[in-house]
């Protein structure tokens, strides 16, 4: 069996592509943070936790991934781990370069050194381009990036690492830049299912307001289940290559409290209000991403819309809730 290895499992991307392999016959390994609270390492995990093995480990830790990479000898690594929260890591900004930009460099010889001859995906991101715009309103694969946050900054130096190691060491190197994609296994402190989420809670009378930052952001949202099937793709097309995946559709931060509360039969300005401390220092105002390179090549193309990625994480919450 072909024998992926992912850093991240835990995370929302890790689940769903964890799910996929396994559909696809793959032997699953990851790599995860030791969290004080256990539960939180395996949460999305419960369903597929016992068809992979998982190792301790950390991307700022070279011994132990040396020894995992060592003791897998993976066909495929997805390096997915990462100080994900963008807002935050002007917070942390020493540690997210460290793990974004120094742990990418780490895995990269990690794997350079065991196997060479394995494909190597890493995840990039749309927040690499800052508020650069092509004329025609998207981010390309030529737009210039000009990052507005320590988080956006790590990813392009493990971008271009990532670029260097293809093009000098001849590794089958690849980058994807994901635009923002969520889902029901999106941590609560990132917008959209902070939104869904407090929404339901207002509804069921458990909460009485949302407090949010800067409404009028956009961004092209997409759903994590369909972004980890291009990551697939792309990490085994024949020639390793650099793709964007995106919907090429882009909404408001207002537009998703609108939709939300609507589904809920309310009204999103009865019940939001904005809080100074959730706006960034420097803030990101446009995102919408160019996909035109990986639905042309691979034949990758989304099969959730904004709406209905939201109706599901509408659905998720008034369950549990």
């Amino acid at each position: 069996m072909t024998k992926a290895l992912i850093t991240g499992i835990s995370g929302q991307d890790g689940s769903y592509l964890t799910e996929y392999l396994l559909e696809l016959g793959y032997d699953v390994y990851g790599i995860v943070r030791r969290h004080s609270v256990a539960e939180n390492q395996s949460a999305r995990l419960v369903d597929t936790n016992h068809k992979i093995k998982t190792f301790y480990g950390d991307l700022t830790d070279e011994l132990s991934l040396y020894r995992i990479v060592e003791e897998v000898k993976p066909d495929e690594v997805y390096n997915l781990a990462a100080m994900s929260h963008v807002r935050i890591s002007t917070d942390m900004p020493a540690f997210t370069i460290k793990t974004n930009s120094l742990g990418v460099l780490n895995m990269l010889e990690v794997v350079r050194t065991i196997v060479p001859n394995a494909k190597f995906y890493q995840a990039s991101s749309s927040e690499m381009f800052g508020n650069s715009i092509e004329p025609g309103g998207m981010q390309t694969l030529t737009t210039p990036m000009h990052p507005v946050s320590p988080y956006g900054c790590s990813k392009v130096l493990a971008y271009n690492l990532v670029r260097h190691y293809r093009n000098g060491f001849k590794m089958h190197a690849c980058n994807g830049i994901l635009f923002n994609h969520e889902s029901p296994r999106r941590g609560t402190n990132f917008v959209t299912n902070k939104v869904v989420k407090t929404a339901v809670q207002i509804k069921k009378g458990v909460v009485d307001q949302l407090e949010l930052g800067n409404m009028d952001s956009c961004r092209d949202w997409g759903h994590s289940y369909d972004y980890v099937r291009g990551m697939h793709k792309i990490i085994n097309h024949e020639v390793p290559d650099d793709f964007i995946i995106a919907t090429g559709d882009t909404y408001s931060v207002r537009d998703m409290c609108d939709h939300v509360f609507a589904r809920l039969d309310m009204d999103y300005k009865d019940y939001v209000v904005q809080n100074p401390k959730y706006m960034r220092p420097e803030e990101l105002k446009y995102l919408r991403g160019d996909s035109s390179k990986i639905r042309k090549t691979l034949g990758w193309e989304p099969t959730y819309t904004f709406a209905s990625m939201l109706d599901e994480m509408i659905e998720y919450w008034m369950e549990r809730l």
